[in-house]
């Protein structure tokens, strides 16, 4: 591991130190040539980042293998949920147009379970940004996830941070080729893991995966796998840095969510300027900061940035300047927090001589309050109304053209369609009975007009939706009214669905 040059010089050797309050201060832009202009995009630079030890290293790897553990591993778990269903524990079914996740399954017509989902997604985003900052860009976002273990594919194949700048450096040549080649096939197969992965959320992961390796799969399986490999690929293996810089809109979106109560990651100015090497400190200490001008903190950042500029758009708040800062200081005999997760405010108290504050307390104000209020009050209703669902349902459409039959008796006849759903994973004996509409018969397509009675037994397929075409029969001289038809399973549960309609007669409007 590079080790941090403890005896540099300030930054400006020969100038006398810059006063405290003017440490921080950006310095002017010098004048601009007539006829010149500023480039609209600044060419971008590789960043190679250093290996580093530290508790927000050693976070940063317990979260990337936890997730890439639950998106590689999950597609394979197995959850038995009887004869009738898949036993993928994790499915998107878009051909029956289900979702399983373990014991829960959302039909088409409860979208709203996942709509609330991705309402308690954005709001803990929100909570968590206003919180911590852009956590979750440096910790979980998969952009992170995936560039931080091609990173560590360059250390295994170039070394650190000196090696893999010497070898850009370097002619292209055999050696050169061969470690660019053995690299990129890597990148190459992870990729290619990642989108073949993804495809498995939709299928029965044993059966599709024999499927795509014979070349028996759909097309489209084949065409999403190209496309994830190809944007993994790019964007994990050279884009990196750029893609939460330039592409992603959430750093330009939490901008909005920061304030001077926020935890972030943050350079303490007053405690660190001037800055000047470990040697010059020590003959005048009360001339300089804590600030060595090592540039570990440099050295160690994924998207290549300074923290020392202050809070910038390129910081994802990933907290490993932290960890590199703290082992100088550490070394050198200062104390640790020089660049350290701390609010504004708290920034301001500290200048002024008042202790540093615990960073938990820090999280305890009242949006961060509000937030997780919001965000709970939300998961508790998604779970109440999960918990409370119905899993029989009724849907009546009655015919409108002709909106009813004069039979030759007299008696008057309605056609209806009937869908009768069944959402669990077994059949189900099901009884249709009409109420509110005295002397009413009922039959079915599938029962004789004999056999006509005012309720009737029909059995609903597993984890299916049955239409029956139903037929009402009212004695001569019947009015326009209305009734209900009323669906109730014939099992334990006793579920039922109650759906009014209308009966015509010739004498209706």
């Amino acid at each position: 591991m590079d080790s941090p040059d403890l005896s540099g010089s300030v930054a400006g050797e020969g100038l006398k130190p810059r006063p405290l309050e003017d440490a921080a201060r950006p310095k002017p832009r010098p004048p601009r040539a007539e006829g010149t202009f500023d480039p609209l995009y600044e060419k971008s630079k590789t960043v190679h980042n250093k290996r580093i030890d530290g508790p927000f290293r050693r976070f940063k790897w317990f979260v990337m293998v936890v997730t890439l553990t639950i998106y590689y591993v999950t597609p394979w778990l197995r959850w038995d949920r009887g004869p009738y269903a898949p036993d993928q524990a994790v499915l998107i079914d878009l051909a029956n147009r289900r979702f399983y996740m373990f014991g829960i399954e959302i039909w088409p017509h409860e979208f709203y379970f996942v709509a609330g989902l991705l309402i308690m997604a954005g709001i803990g985003l929100f909570l968590l940004t206003s919180a911590v900052g852009r956590a979750w860009c440096g910790y979980a976002c998969p952009q992170t996830v995936w560039t931080d273990l091609f990173q560590h594919v360059d250390r295994l194949f170039d070394g650190d941070r000196n090696a893999r700048i010497r070898l850009d450096n370097a002619p292209w040549g055999p050696a050169k080729i061969a470690r660019r080649a053995s690299k990129w096939s890597v990148y190459l197969l992870i990729s290619f893991l990642t989108g073949g992965a993804w495809i498995l959320y939709f299928a029965d992961a044993p059966t599709l995966l024999r499927q795509f390796l014979a070349g028996e799969a759909a097309p489209v399986a084949y065409g999403t796998v190209a496309i994830l490999t190809f944007t993994t690929f790019a964007l994990g293996g050279f884009m990196r840095e750029q893609v939460c810089i330039y592409m992603c809109p959430w750093p330009r979106i939490q901008t909005a969510m920061l304030d001077e109560k926020s935890l972030i990651v943050t350079y303490k100015d007053w405690r660190g300027e001037p800055r000047g090497s470990v040697k010059k400190a020590s003959k005048n200490p009360d001339l300089f900061g804590d600030c060595i001008d090592c540039q570990q903190c440099i050295a160690v950042c994924p998207t290549g940035i300074d923290i020392r500029e202050g809070p910038q758009i390129g910081c994802i708040t990933c907290a490993l300047c932290i960890d590199a800062c703290d082992k100088v200081m550490a070394e050198i005999g200062r104390p640790r927090g020089l660049i350290d997760y701390a609010t504004l405010e708290d920034c301001e108290r500290e200048q002024a001589g008042s202790p540093p504050r615990p960073a938990w307390k820090a999280l305890m104000h009242l949006r961060t309050w509000v937030y997780f209020g919001i965000w709970g009050a939300i998961g508790l209703a998604l779970l109440f109304a999960l918990g409370v669902r119905n899993h029989t349902d009724l849907s009546v459409s009655p015919d409108r053209n002709p909106p009813f039959m004069l039979l030759r008796d007299g008696s008057i006849r309605n056609a209806y369609t009937l869908k009768l759903r069944n959402m669990e994973s077994r059949p189900r004996a099901m009884e249709i009975a009409l109420e509110g509409l005295p002397g009413a018969l009922l039959w079915t397509d599938a029962i004789a007009r004999s056999d006509a009675a005012p309720s009737q037994q029909v059995e609903v397929p597993a984890d299916a939706i049955r239409t029956v075409r139903a037929y009402v029969l009212m004695p001569p001289g019947s009015a326009n009214q209305s009734f209900s038809f009323r669906l109730t399973s014939l099992d334990e549960q006793r579920e039922t669905d109650v759906q009014e309609t209308a009966f015509n007669t010739p004498g209706g409007e």
